[in-house]
């Protein structure tokens, strides 16, 4: 048996603390942080706050809908299907929101998920060392 490390939770809080940023933990900070990406860079702060939130909350809805098909005993009908695909037409509502606030399209998104898997697998089939071992550059 391997000896343990006991942390201490207070320490492990306090660690928390010290390692997250300002504008994490200060409203004031996050506001001043969102004003400058509106500013220096040209953000649309709200839009992609709004998707980023949005598709991750929406992610998490058809997850569920798959964890209690394949964990919990719910069966895969068509009422099921009918849920997972509106979880999924809400995630592309949200997809649409990233696009407009990145300034592009859906049809841009795809060409460039074509590119990077094109790269990864040019033999144009899914491979697992390819997909364990990325060349750089290839995120």
């Amino acid at each position: 048996m391997t000896d343990k490390k006991v942390i201490d939770s207070n320490k492990y809080i306090d660690f928390v603390r010290q390692t997250t940023s300002p504008a994490s933990t200060n409203y004031a900070d996050l506001l001043s942080r969102l004003s400058q990406l509106e500013v220096e860079s040209d953000v649309d702060v709200p839009r992609l706050l709004t998707a980023a939130l949005g598709m991750s909350a929406e992610a998490g809805e058809f997850t569920e809908v798959v964890k209690k098909i394949f964990l919990q005993g719910k069966p895969y009908n068509e009422e099921s299907v009918f849920h997972m695909k509106r979880e999924l037409g809400d995630i592309l509502w949200y997809i649409a929101q990233a696009c407009m606030a990145l300034d592009t399209n859906f049809h841009d998104i795809m060409e460039m998920n074509y590119e990077k898997l094109s790269a990864r697998y040019p033999e144009g089939a899914f491979d697992v060392y390819r997909s364990e071992n990325r060349v750089e550059g290839d995120l």
